[in-house]
Parts: C-alpha cells; structure tokens; sequence
C-alpha cells in the first residue's frame, strides 16, 4: 500500500509538472512590437496575433514571432569591380520593416540571411555599371540604385527595404595616392585664386582711392577759383564804388572852387617848376588868359 501511494503521489506531481509547462506552452504575451505566426496542425492561421495574451493549443498550435520593428543590418566590405576596371571596397548598412509577418516566414527560411545574400550581390551589379568617378562622387545615385533593387526581390517576402547607406569606399592606394594629388593641387589653385582676387580688389581700391582724391582735389581747386573769383570780383566792385566816390567827391568839391583858386593853383606849379634847375620853362596858352583874368579882377577889386 506504501509503494502504491507513493507511486500515486509522483504521478500526481508528474502531471501537475506536465500541465504547468503545458499551461505555459498555451499561453504567450506577445509584445506590441511583434506578432506571433500561429500554425495549426502544420497550416498557418489567417491573422497572426498579438499584442497582448495568446492562447495556443498545446501539440496543436505552434506560434512563430516576428519583430516588426524597422530594423538595421550591415554587410561588411565587399571588393567589387568598377566599369573602368579598378577595384574597390564597399561596406554599407541596409533598414527594413516587416510588413507581412505570414510571408515573411512562408516565403523564405530566414529572410535576413537571404537579403545580405542579394545586398552583396546588387552591390557588385550596381558597381560594375559605373566608372570609378562616379563611384566616389555619387554615393546618393548608388543608395538609391541599391534600396531599389533590393526592395524589387524582397517586396514578395513581405519585407520592405525603406533605405541603403553606404558607409564607405576604399579605393586602390594609387587611386588614394592621385586623389590626394589632386586635392593639393586644388587647394594650391584655390590659394592663388583667392591671393589674385585679394590683389584685385585692392588694386581696385587703390585705383578707387586715387580717383576719389583726384576728384576731391578738383572739386577743392574749382571751389578754391570760385573763392578766389568772387573775392576778386567784390574787391572790384569795392575799388569801383571807392572811385566813384572820390570822383563824386572831387566834382562836388570842384563845383565850389572860383577862377581865382585855380590860378593860384596855376601859380604854385610854376614856382616848383622855376626851382628846377632846367633851362626852358613851358607856359601853358591859358596862363595869360589867366593871368589877365586874374589882374583884371584885381583891379576892379
């Protein structure tokens, strides 16, 4: 009786254990980033589920998970051959989102490993299409060219490619080697391009500077004639107006002086003229009208 009870007991504990993992087996708590693909008996049910909790069958139903989230994956450089035959390496990132969970799962074993498949593949197709310049200088062209095409072959598996980044280019050392050439010889000519445009403007602002002081100067001079030609001109005018004056003057003092002031006047110039020590005197034809003039005033007086 000991040994049945004892074998009751595991059997007992034997499927509590059993309905314990079989309880855990039929329920899931999907999160709201996945969905859970359920296969029923080997075929796929109509929705996947989720979030949330999920019951499932136990040794009926089996529930496979797909993430949702836009996810990032990288390929690591691959050496790919250009239209100008010149090697280089490649390394790029791809993002994709889950759009279908059931195609996901049904239409490829795992369609990440697929896609790195075909990423490096289209990699090589899209590069050996172009020259190498190309290559360097259209990096957006090529991620464009790239997400395109790997979009077309991973649409059916219900995954959506949403973008390509190259990360870098390696190109060949004697390509590196000509680039860096180059490179210093376009910073050389962007110096003398920049030093002769520097030179230019400032032979532009010296010509500026000369030509405004010239112009400066001129209006100075023109400014200084004018000055000079109005200071003339009053001066003229002033000696003018004195002139007339003074002959105002004269005639109005002339008005008043008589015959006789004149001749004494007459007289005076005769006696500087006898001082001088020449020998011929020179009698003006109205001294003796004068004289006469003056005597006979005289003696009526």
């Amino acid at each position: 009786m000991e040994g049945l009870a004892s074998f009751g007991l595991c059997f007992v504990g034997f499927l509590l254990f059993a309905g314990v993992i079989a309880l855990f087996n039929m329920i899931r708590v999907v999160p709201e980033y996945q969905r859970l693909v359920v296969f029923r008996l080997g075929r796929v049910l109509d929705k996947p589920k989720g979030p949330g909790l999920v019951f499932l069958i136990p040794g009926v139903d089996r529930g496979v998970k797909a993430d949702l989230r836009e996810q990032v994956r990288e390929i690591p450089q691959q050496t790919s051959i250009t239209k100008d035959n010149a090697p280089i390496s490649i390394d790029f990132l791809w993002y994709f989102k889950v759009l279908d969970p059931a195609q996901s799962i049904l239409q490829v074993g795992n369609f990440e490993t697929a896609a790195a498949g075909i990423a490096a593949t289209t990699l090589r197709a899209v590069i050996g299409g172009i020259m190498l310049d190309e290559v360097l200088s259209q990096r957006e062209h090529i991620n464009n060219q790239l997400r395109t095409r790997l979009d077309e072959v991973t649409e059916r598996w219900g995954v959506k490619v949403t973008n390509v980044e190259i990360r870098e280019i390696v190109p060949p050392r004697d390509v590196q080697d000509a680039m860096n050439r180059q490179m210093t010889a376009e910073r050389v000519r962007r110096a003398l391009v920049t030093e002769s445009m520097g030179d230019q403007e400032a032979a532009k602002n010296r010509a500026e500077g000369t030509k405004q002081a010239a112009i400066l100067q001129a209006q100075g001079e023109r400014e200084s004639n004018i000055l000079r030609a109005e200071g003339d001109k009053q001066a003229q005018l002033l000696r003018a107006e004195g002139f007339a004056k003074a002959l105002e003057q004269i005639y109005n003092s002339a008005k008043t002086i008589d015959q006789k002031t004149m001749t004494l006047q007459y007289f005076e110039t005769l006696k500087a003229m006898g001082m001088s020590p020449s020998t011929k005197y020179i009698f003006p034809m109205e001294f003796t009208s004068m004289l006469d003039n003056f005597l006979g005033k005289n003696s009526k007086g």
